[in-house]
């Protein structure tokens, strides 16, 4: 499998000449590529991991991040297309989730291609209304407290005035993503879906991650871990386990 090493939408690139099947991997918000840098290393060696970097963090910090999901969708489909000619797979956790589904309904309607299946995570059914507490319009007190809440920023990250200054702008551009994102109906996809949760997540709970099953036309399953939230890094171990069986079992 031909690798693409200059693609700034691609990071940490772990070639598998070998493999099968593209998993690509997209952030939640304030994420980057680095949250699935390691995850090839547990993941079948038919599977090539794809870390997507978003412009505005990490290795594309002086970018300006995107505030909206059609354009970000637009570019990112565009980006990647060229990585698209073999077999793949979309794994998005929570914005990453709406990134990963949008980008598969775009590539549809705009170059008759999509994942093998789709991996959506800790994020309620687009359908449905959002219970996302993380506001990109809160005053600062209180944007740090609803993040503080979620459990997913490292302590040594809240506690450093420096790294929180350059963190907040990007957490409130991809929060701005997730608050304004609509949607629209269409056709369900015809990859199966498959949802993963954490049993402790307010955010999206199990029954809102079964309004998943109404966008495929194929398989829809829905699997539960221990944890909140921010279980793929809590309960990474297990996840990457699941991941893993489900990613064999694609053809």
């Amino acid at each position: 499998m031909m690798h693409t090493r200059t693609n700034p939408w691609l990071a940490y690139p772990t070639p598998r000449p070998n493999a099968t099947l593209r998993l690509f991997c997209f952030p939640y918000a304030g994420g980057g590529a680095s949250a699935y840098r390691r995850w090839h290393q547990s993941l079948p060696a038919s599977v090539e991991t794809h870390c997507v970097q978003l412009p505005g963090r990490e290795t594309r910090l002086r970018e300006p991040a995107f505030k909206r999901v059609g354009p970000l969708v637009e570019a990112a489909a565009e980006a990647l297309l060229p990585s698209l000619h073999e077999p793949f797979c979309f794994f998005g956790h929570s914005m990453g989730a709406i990134i990963a589904f949008e980008m598969a309904r775009y590539l549809r309607r705009h170059h008759n291609i999509g994942p093998r299946r789709l991996f959506v995570s800790a994020r309620t059914a687009p359908q449905l209304p959002s219970s996302n507490t993380l506001k990109y319009d809160l005053p600062d007190n209180e944007f740090m407290e609803a993040l503080i809440r979620l459990n997913g920023t490292p302590r040594e990250a809240l506690e450093s005035p420096e790294l929180m200054e350059l963190l907040l702008p990007i957490l409130r551009s991809d929060c701005e993503v997730c608050d304004t994102y609509e949607y629209t109906e269409d056709a369900p996809l015809e990859c199966p879906i498959t949802a993963y949760g954490g049993l402790g997540d307010k955010e999206s709970p199990q029954a809102d991650l079964e309004g998943w099953g109404a966008h495929t036309s194929a398989e829809f399953v829905l699997r539960m871990f221990p944890g909140d939230h921010f279980y793929l890094h809590t309960d990474q171990e297990q996840l990457l386990r699941t991941l893993s069986d489900d990613l064999s079992g694609t053809a």
